[in-house]
């Protein structure tokens, strides 16, 4: 089975810490990775890490605030100067290329390398991106500006062929991809060898979902229904209720009741407010709902 990780390089909420970068998260599928939010530091992250800038094609930004994007001057510019060439693609508010655009003006390096944007629907559940193995979704979350969840699936793969019979009936490459779309084969006897017997079912689809910089919101529970792996911020504890509706943000505990309702396999919260020394509080009341449930530590690798 192919890789899927989550690696997390932030987990601050808006002021960093000595131990805390704000937010960031690198998506690993097929060898390629996919960057969501770029707050500050996020290149040093990923250099420590040992995640490769230069296989960053795509980021998806959730929202405007600093504590999101203030990292991508930065790593734009050290793309451009590592010799990055073709397009990075950046998904996010369209104000945000009325921020960067006079800022890549002074990058004097860029010539082969261009950002393109792509914005983002804060209304409605969109598809943003798609390849021959994944396709990411954007849905609206409840903050004090637009912000945005994505989802990141797998898609179905195709069947895989059980070599020992297919080396045994000698089946030709032009037969043995008919096999991979469900045929059967037929021999040239007209002997029908039905296709369960050659191939074995694609692995299970995976998927991810970030959900950052929100009220609790019971509207993403059918987006985010069943999937394997559940990012969902949680600033405060549940004593700072109050509070957490007053910012628009979430508490360990109704970030867990989410992850309940919504029946997902594992939940990792983050976010966390500067005021928590060590994230144990948090981990421990979201605990109390859905047990498994984990910190969002920089350096830690989720694998799906």
């Amino acid at each position: 089975m192919t890789p899927f990780t989550v690696t997390i390089l932030g987990s601050s909420s808006a002021l960093p810490t000595l131990t805390r970068f704000p937010t960031s998260q690198v998506v690993s599928l097929n060898d390629k990775l996919y960057l969501i939010d770029c707050g500050e530091g996020t290149q040093i992250q990923m250099r420590k890490f040992g995640l490769k800038m230069g296989k960053i094609n795509h980021i998806f930004i959730s929202h405007l605030h600093g504590d999101h994007i203030f990292g991508l001057p930065g790593l734009i510019s050290t793309m451009a100067l590592g010799g990055k060439k073709g397009e990075l693609h950046i998904y996010a508010h369209s104000d945000l290329k009325i921020m960067m655009d006079p800022l890549l003006i002074f990058m004097k390096d860029m010539n082969d390398f261009k950002v393109v944007y792509h914005p983002l629907n804060f209304r409605r559940r969109s598809l943003v991106f798609e390849d021959s193995r994944l396709t990411v979704e954007s849905f609206p979350l409840k903050h004090r500006i637009s912000c945005c969840g994505f989802l990141f699936k797998e898609k179905q793969q195709e069947l895989h062929l059980r070599g020992d019979l297919i080396n045994y009936l000698n089946i030709s490459i032009k037969d043995r991809v008919i096999l991979k779309s469900g045929a059967d084969y037929i021999k040239a006897d007209g002997t029908v060898i039905p296709n369960t017997d050659l191939t074995i079912p694609p692995d299970r689809m995976r998927s991810y979902a970030f959900c950052t910089d929100t009220l609790p919101r019971k509207q993403i529970i059918p987006v985010i229904q069943n999937v394997d792996l559940l990012y969902h911020e949680a600033t405060f504890c549940n004593d700072l209720k109050d509070l957490a509706l007053k910012t628009y943000h979430s508490t360990a505990l109704q970030a867990a009741e989410i992850a309940f309702k919504s029946g997902v396999k594992k939940l990792i919260i983050g976010h966390f407010s500067s005021r928590y020394k060590y994230e144990k509080p948090l981990v421990d009341e979201a605990r109390t709902v859905f047990p498994n449930t984990f910190a969002a530590n920089e350096g830690e690798v989720f694998v799906i």
